[in-house]
């Protein structure tokens, strides 16, 4: 039997929502708790592979056409607020048609009790806040909604800050630092107690938030700049930063933020995954690693199919000489731990 199968796995970035939202707002709810051939990640998929839960991302897509400055267009704000809400709006309802299987989780306390009895947990979170503006009034409606963790841009610019640009060879020094909006917006989730997410961000905003922010550094799904000289990779400095914060960083399983060519390689093993984590519990300690998969949003191996092949990874990193409590915290302990000293609960 596989080690997994005892080892529940606590996710740190999908983008389901996303998926469900291209495949129109009718029957969205169900096609999730039914599950369907498309995608990574429905419910019976889900408990199949052992996923208990993660961050399920709201994110509004950019035309795939740069602009003159080599940047994904932002998109409207009035397009952002209609997409976040429909989205918000799936995650809601996926809830309400559950009959208890699915729950929006509000504290640590609530992933805890739902890993314990079985139900998906699932915690709301935005990736990019064009939809809200520079007012952050709609952050507070949000954060009433369920929303608990926030990333203030995807690879792009907003009024917040600057996402970094997908870009190999290359630091993540690309572009200025965190706007006066920026600024309000990490004080506001400081005091609302929302995670702020790290993962998209260029170094500049990196270093900004950890001055301004009072709470543990998080990029939900990053990897490491040491071996793959990726953009939205983590650099040796930005790692000891979330360590010193008592921080985490959740792997990304996108091929081309792993491999150490920056390329898409779906023959990869998933041995390289474990590289990554080996050298960020050398760099951080383990109780600052974690998995962030990025499912429905990136490449995977095709060593897992989707999320019914959590096992395999699970097992890769038994044979990399993890297992017991060191297990446990990167595959849902660590998550919890620093949602509930970010969330006070």
């Amino acid at each position: 039997m596989h080690r997994s199968a005892q080892t529940p796995v606590f996710d740190g970035h999908n983008d389901v929502l996303l998926r469900l939202w291209k495949g129109g707002l009718d029957g969205a709810s169900r096609r999730f708790l039914d599950g369907e051939e498309a995608g990574h990640i429905d419910l019976p998929r889900a408990r199949q592979g052992g996923l208990a839960g993660g961050l399920c991302a709201i994110y509004v897509p950019s035309e795939r056409v740069k602009d003159a400055n080599g940047n994904w267009p932002t998109p409207a704000r009035t397009e952002a607020l209609d997409v976040t809400l429909a989205m918000a709006g799936i995650l809601t309802r996926i809830e309400r048609d559950s009959a208890g299987a699915v729950r929006i989780c509000r504290s640590a306390a609530d992933i805890e009790a739902a890993i314990a009895s079985g139900v998906f947990a699932s915690v709301m979170h935005i990736e990019g806040a064009e939809a809200i503006g520079a007012d952050l009034d709609l952050l507070y409606v949000l954060h009433a909604a369920g929303l608990r963790t926030l990333g203030p841009v995807w690879s792009r610019p907003n009024i917040f800050a600057f996402g970094v640009p997908f870009e190999f060879p290359s630091t993540p020094d690309i572009g200025p630092g965190l706007s006066a909006a920026g600024a309000d917006l990490i004080r506001a989730c400081n005091e609302l107690r929302i995670m702020v997410d790290l993962s998209h961000m260029n170094e500049k905003g990196f270093w900004d938030i950890a001055r301004l922010s009072n709470a543990p550094l998080v990029a939900s799904h990053s990897n490491v700049q040491g071996i793959c000289k990726h953009s939205r990779n983590l650099t040796d400095r930005q790692l000891d930063a979330i360590r010193d914060s008592h921080g985490l960083a959740g792997i990304n399983y996108g091929t081309s933020f792993l491999c150490e060519d920056g390329q898409k390689h779906p023959d990869m093993a998933l041995s390289q995954m474990v590289r990554h984590i080996d050298y960020m519990v050398e760099r951080m300690g383990i109780d600052h690693v974690a998995l962030g998969s990025d499912f429905d949003g990136t490449s995977i191996p095709a060593a897992m199919r989707d999320v019914r092949d959590l096992p395999k990874l699970v097992d890769a990193l038994v044979a990399g000489g993890y297992d017991g409590d060191d297990l446990d915290k990167i595959t849902h302990k660590n998550w919890i731990r620093v949602l509930r000293e970010t969330w006070g609960a």
